[in-house]
């Protein structure tokens, strides 16, 4: 004589207490095909019944004393690795900031830290976007939004890199839907010590105006053609155009401002050095041959002065290292390196 196959179940989800009301249903089942059909089972279904009964009451109970839902927020930050960080907090990560990280430590940022968080990216539902998806869009949200907390990109230690923390496929199951972009050190075995932080919460308004001015040209500068003016004179003409009206509008925001005494005159020489670097820029926007765009071009070089930027930013309290990417210019970086690791 078979054993009723209802009565196993009703007894395997009983022991296991994982859905206790199915297993009383299947047990209740059971009952009536042992009777109708005269099938084994009888105190398999029994025992399946009591269990499930018995954990169905303490799934109750568990519910209604909030249990239950901290275990399952404690599975879905298990699952989300870097549960929840915001915006300027702190924290180690012992598996390092490369590759698939999943532990973190909050602390604070006075102490020695791997990294800082300055943006928090939530992402729109719907089914999962795929590992390149993410990574194309933390790379272009993240390097967007670090100047926005980090102003002066002198301030900035060259050693330190943007890196960002992904959902994965699991967490997003979850609902996991950030994109943590911070801050960490592009030595593996080097520290933070301090927040980078330097915007509207840590600034004064001499301070903010200076740099709004001056990362005015981020934008036109980054937008530079893949190709030398050899290979396509058109395209380097229309960037040396925009180079040339955002070195106007940091003109005009440097014009408009009412500066402390002490910082008058060394920001009026950098108004003059922007000057005479925007109609070098336009002239090379114009240039009929490239001869005379890198004529122009060459003259830019010349004119800019990073001590002129450094008196200036001494004035007004602000860092006055210049940051060792690029051609050692001026004012014209964001905030922080140029890396791309996806953490």
């Amino acid at each position: 004589m078979p054993v009723n196959g209802f009565a196993i179940a009703s007894l395997v989800l009983g022991i296991l207490c994982f859905v206790p009301a199915v297993g009383l249903v299947l047990g209740l089942i059971a009952f009536g095909q042992i009777r109708k059909r005269g099938e084994r089972g009888r105190g398999l279904a029994v025992a399946g019944s009591v269990l499930s009964s018995v954990g169905l009451v303490l799934w109750v109970l568990s519910l209604s004393t909030g249990f239950a839902s901290g275990v399952w927020e404690g599975v879905k930050d298990g699952a989300n690795g870097t549960a929840s960080m915001n915006k300027g907090a702190c924290f180690d990560s012992p598996g390092g900031l490369e590759g698939a990280a999943y532990d973190f430590d909050e602390v604070p940022c006075a102490d020695e830290h791997d990294a800082e968080v300055f943006a928090v990216v939530t992402l729109p539902g719907g089914s999962y976007p795929g590992d390149d998806e993410l990574t194309d869009t933390a790379e272009d949200k993240c390097y967007a939004l670090q100047a926005g907390y980090a102003m002066d990109a002198w301030a900035v230690p060259d050693d330190v890199d943007v890196y960002y923390l992904l959902p994965s496929r699991q967490s997003w199951r979850f609902g996991d839907r950030e994109i943590t972009c911070v801050f960490g050190n592009t030595d593996e075995n080097a520290t933070l010590t301090g927040s980078l932080r330097n915007d509207g919460s840590t600034l004064d308004s001499d301070q903010i105006a200076y740099l709004k001015a001056a990362n005015t040209l981020d934008a036109a500068l980054d937008s530079a053609p893949d190709t030398a003016p050899d290979d396509d004179l058109s395209a380097n003409r229309e960037w040396a155009a925009r180079v040339s009206d955002a070195l106007g509008e940091e003109a005009t925001l440097l014009s408009r401002h009412q500066w402390p005494a002490k910082a008058e005159r060394p920001v009026a020489d950098v108004a003059r050095e922007v000057a005479a670097l925007r109609k070098e820029w336009a002239l090379a926007a114009v240039a009929a041959d490239v001869n005379a765009f890198y004529r122009h071009y060459d003259r830019t070089v010349t004119i800019e002065d990073p001590g002129t930027s450094v008196t200036a930013r001494k004035a007004l309290g602000l860092a006055t290292t210049p940051p060792s990417y690029g051609d050692g210019s001026g004012d014209s970086g964001g905030g922080g390196a140029n890396g791309d690791i996806e953490v």
